[in-house]
C-alpha cells in the first residue's frame, strides 16, 4: 500500500526485512526443534541462532539467479551460518511451511493492531452517542423526512455495529492464528510433527492439519472482517456526507481553519474530503475480498494461483483497514455537530414527522386503518403543497376533528413523547463496557 493510506506500525510488517525476519525465525525454531529431537547436533543449533542472518538486498539478487525466493534465502541464510551448521537450515522443510506459518504470523500482529483501533473507534463513538443522547434530529428514511430521533442514537448504532466488528476481527484473529510444518503435501514424511508443534508453540500459534498449503478459506475470513470494518466506516462516512451538505449543514468534518484549503478555486468551501476519501477505499477492501475467496480453490494439495494474489491483498487490505480506523477515529471525535440546525430542519416539514401518530389516534378512535391514512395522507399533502403546517390543516379537518381532541393531537405531536424510548439503544451501549471474551 502506498505510504499516503499507510500508518506507519502497519507497514512496518509488511517490509521485505521484515518477511524475511519471520522466515529467518522459523527457519532457526525449526532447527532448534529438531536438536531437542536429537537429530541435530545442540551445538549446530546453537551455532545457527547465533550466527544466521540476510541482508536483503542479497536475498533479492539471490532470487534474480534462482526465481524461487525461499531457496534464494535458504542459499544466503546458509552462506551467513557457514558450514557444517549451515547446512541444517530447511532441513524436512517445504518452502510453505516457512511462507505460511511466517505469513499468520504477521497476520496476527496486523490483527491485533487493528482491533486496538476498532476498540479506540468504538469508545470515541460512544462517548459522543452520549454527548449527543438527547439531541433531536429528523430520521431520514429514502432521504426523505420521516420521523423524529437523536443524534445520539445515530452515533449509539454506530458504536454497536463496531463492536460487531470487533467480533468478527477476533474470530478471524483466531482462525488465521495458525501454523503448518507438515511438508511436502502434509503428510509429516520427512519431518516429525513435535517440530511443527515446538515451531507452532513458540510463535503463539496453533498447529493444524494441511495440505502443502494452509486452507484459504482462513484468510478469505481475514479479508471478510477488514471488508466489513470498511464498510462500517462507509456507512459513517456516508452519512456524514449527506449531513455536511449545504442545504442540511447539521454536522460537518473538522477543519483547520486558517491552514487547511476546501478549494483551490473557492476560498468558501470546506468538503467532506476524508468521508469521501473513506467511502472510496472501502471499496477495495471489497474488490480484494472478491480475490481472497477466489484464492480458497487450489489445484490438489497445493499451487501457487494464490501466492501472487495475497502478495497484493492481505497486505494492502489490513494496512487499509487500519488507516481507515485511525481516520474514521479522527473524524468522529473532530466532528462538528449543530443541534440548532437540526432542530430547524426538523421543523422544516410543517410538522409532518408527527404524521404516524395521528394515523394511530384515528385508528384508537375507532376509524379503519386504510380510511384513516387516507385522511391523514391527503393532510400531509396539502402541507406540503401549501407550505402550511400541519397540525393547522387537522385542526380544520372535520374528519379529524369530530374524532380527535386537541388533547390527544397534542399528544401526537410531543417531541418528547417521539423520543421517549430511544434510552432503548443506549442501554445496549452498556454491553460494550464489557470486555471482548
Amino acid at each position: 500500500m502506498i505510504p499516503r493510506y499507510s500508518r506507519p506500525e502497519m507497514a512496518a510488517l509488511f517490509t521485505d526485512a521484515a518477511k524475511f525476519g519471520a522466515w529467518l525465525e522459523i527457519e532457526i525454531l525449526a532447527c532448534e526443534a529438531w536438536a531437542e529431537l536429537g537429530v541435530i547436533p545442540v551445538a549446530d543449533a546453537s551455532a545457527i541462532r547465533a550466527r544466521a542472518g540476510f541482508d536483503v538486498e542479497a536475498v533479492l539478487e539471490r532470487e534474480r539467479i534462482t526465481d524461487h525466493d525461499v531457496a534464494a534465502f535458504v542459499d544466503v541464510v546458509q552462506e551467513r551460518v557457514g558450514q557444517p551448521a549451515g547446512a541444517w537450515v530447511h532441513y524436512g522443510l517445504t518452502s510453505t511451511d516457512v511462507v505460511d506459518t511466517a505469513l499468520s504470523w504477521t497476520l496476527v500482529q496486523a490483527t491485533d493492531l487493528i482491533a486496538a483501533a476498532a476498540g479506540e473507534l468504538e469508545q470515541v463513538l460512544v462517548e459522543r452517542a452520549r454527548e449527543f443522547r438527547a439531541t433531536p434530529m429528523v430520521g431520514r428514511t429514502h432521504g426523505i423526512h420521516a420521523e423524529p430521533t437523536t443524534f445520539g442514537a445515530k452515533l449509539a448504532l454506530w458504536a454497536l455495529q463496531v463492536r460487531r466488528d470487533r467480533v468478527r476481527i477476533a474470530a478471524a484473529r483466531a482462525s488465521i492464528a495458525v501454523g503448518k510444518l507438515s511438508g511436502a503435501v502434509g503428510t509429516y514424511s520427512n519431518i516429525d510433527p513435535a517440530v511443527e508443534r515446538f515451531v507452532c508453540n513458540r510463535l503463539g500459534l496453533q498447529p493444524v492439519p494441511a495440505t502443502q498449503v494452509l486452507a484459504r478459506d482462513r484468510h478469505a475470513e481475514l479479508l471478510y472482517a477488514c471488508t466489513s470494518i470498511g464498510a462500517t466506516i462507509e456507512s459513517i462516512a456516508l452519512e456524514i456526507r449527506h449531513l455536511q451538505r449545504t442545504e442540511v449543514r447539521e454536522a460537518e468534518e473538522p477543519f483547520a481553519e486558517g491552514k487547511q484549503k476546501g478549494s483551490s478555486a473557492m476560498p468558501h468551501k470546506r468538503n467532506p474530503i476524508k468521508s469521501e476519501q473513506l467511502c472510496g477505499l472501502a471499496r477495495i477492501l471489497r474488490g480484494n475480498l472478491v480475490a481472497g475467496f477466489e484464492n480458497v480453490a487450489l489445484w490438489h494439495e497445493r499451487d501457487i494461483s494464490h501466492s501472487s494474489v495475497e502478495r497484493v491483498i492481505l497486505a494492502d487490505s489490513l494496512t487499509l483497514a487500519h488507516y481507515m480506523l485511525f481516520q474514521a477515529h479522527r473524524l468522529v471525535r473532530g466532528l462538528r455537530v449543530y443541534p440548532e440546525r437540526m432542530r430547524e430542519n426538523l421543523d422544516a416539514s410543517f410538522g409532518l414527522v408527527f404524521s404516524q401518530p395521528v394515523l394511530l389516534a384515528l385508528v384508537e378512535a375507532g376509524l379503519p386503518r386504510d380510511d384513516a391514512y387516507r385522511i391523514v395522507q391527503r393532510n400531509a399533502m396539502n402541507a406540503w403543497e401549501t407550505r402550511t403546517m400541519f397540525r393547522e390543516l387537522l385542526d380544520k379537518d372535520p374528519d379529524i376533528a369530530d374524532r380527535i381532541d386537541a388533547a390527544r393531537l397534542d399528544a401526537a405531536f410531543d417531541l418528547d413523547r417521539a423520543l421517549g424510548n430511544v434510552g432503548q439503544t443506549f442501554d445496549a451501549l452498556a454491553e460494550l463496557e464489557q470486555p471482548l471474551s
